[in-house]
């Protein structure tokens, strides 16, 4: 799959740390898939699509500040929609969003709201300014926020007001974040025995983004981040290494 030049149309700050980028095509894209993001000359990365025609990214390394360097005008390569996004079902969902995995959950949460779905977010961030689409989820239903300094909503992390929750109350659970806040919202819908009803959006070091390097497999299954997910099935990802480990470029384990 060959990029395609995508000319930035617009570019929005979301946070101090963070950036909407919207270009000039619109992707038919699912909830929860993302694209390979290509800054010429420095590298290519995935990112989550936030809207049909946008990336929101958050500055963390080489590729994302060169990224934040551009201009309306400035173009970048883009590759997909790829991957496997949510799949929306029954009548009462929660999301749960930790930091910039707010960004696949809440054109999840628009569109549960369009098909008439129940819609209940929690979101969490470092501090109250980095709390990321607020006004979107407020939107799309009821929201709940934490961070942790105490400065907006619960002080602590956002799985702590999971305990203000009965999960029996949900048909779905949905999730992307860090993924030791994950593996806690894993957890406890283990304890719930619900684990059938939730879904994970994994970040992994992603190479090609086509299935072919093997690079985000993860263990014991094999399956592939790029191309089998990012989203999975809380079942599949039990006794995974889901919230304990992932890879770095070479391969070696890297514990959360």
């Amino acid at each position: 799959m060959m990029p395609i030049n995508a000319r930035i149309t617009k570019i929005v700050d979301e946070t101090p740390s963070t950036k909407t980028f919207f270009l000039d095509l619109t992707l038919d894209s699912k909830s929860g898939q993302f694209v390979m993001a290509w800054i010429r000359g420095v590298d290519e990365i995935p990112m989550s699509l936030s809207y049909p025609n946008a990336i929101t990214v958050q500055k963390v390394g080489d590729a994302t500040s060169a990224l934040f360097k551009l201009k309306k005008g400035d173009s970048i390569g883009v590759r997909g929609p790829i991957g496997n996004g949510f799949t929306l079902s029954g009548k009462s969902i929660l999301l749960i969003a930790g930091g910039v995995g707010a960004a696949p959950l809440a054109p999840l949460a628009e569109a549960a709201r369009d098909e008439k779905i129940r819609v209940k977010t929690l979101l969490g961030a470092k501090t109250g300014d980095e709390l990321l689409f607020v006004k979107r989820f407020r939107g799309a239903g009821e929201i709940q926020t934490a961070t942790d300094d105490g400065s907006k909503g619960h002080k602590g992390p956002v799985t702590g007001l999971l305990d203000e929750l009965d999960l029996q109350d949900y048909d779905q659970i949905y999730s992307c974040g860090p993924e030791k806040m994950m593996g806690k919202v894993l957890e406890m819908a283990k304890d719930e025995n619900m684990v059938p009803k939730t879904q994970f959006s994994l970040q992994r070091y992603i190479k090609c983004g086509m299935g072919i390097c093997g690079t985000c497999c993860i263990d014991p299954s094999g399956l592939r981040v790029c191309v089998d997910g990012p989203v999975f099935s809380g079942d599949i990802l039990v006794d995974s290494e889901f919230g304990r480990y992932a890879r770095d470029a070479s391969g070696r384990k890297m514990k959360l």
